[in-house]
């Protein structure tokens, strides 16, 4: 379980841009507008917030 509120949203995020890249390859603005469209535009992503994840995911390993 998250520990606080924005670690569910950052796991979320994380889980998102992985399912997109599963569809198939993209660079980040594809995956922000795919995004966007799958949420029919509630979920909005800014350039630094994918940046972050993607960070994120780096250090996974993923």
């Amino acid at each position: 379980m998250a520990d606080k509120p924005s670690d569910l949203v950052q796991g979320t995020l994380d889980m998102l841009i992985l399912k997109t890249l599963a569809l198939e390859p993209m660079h980040g603005y594809g995956i922000a507008v795919r995004l966007e469209q799958m949420s029919k535009g509630v979920f909005r992503l800014n350039a630094g917030s994918l940046f972050v994840a993607f960070q994120r995911l780096e250090r996974a390993g993923l």
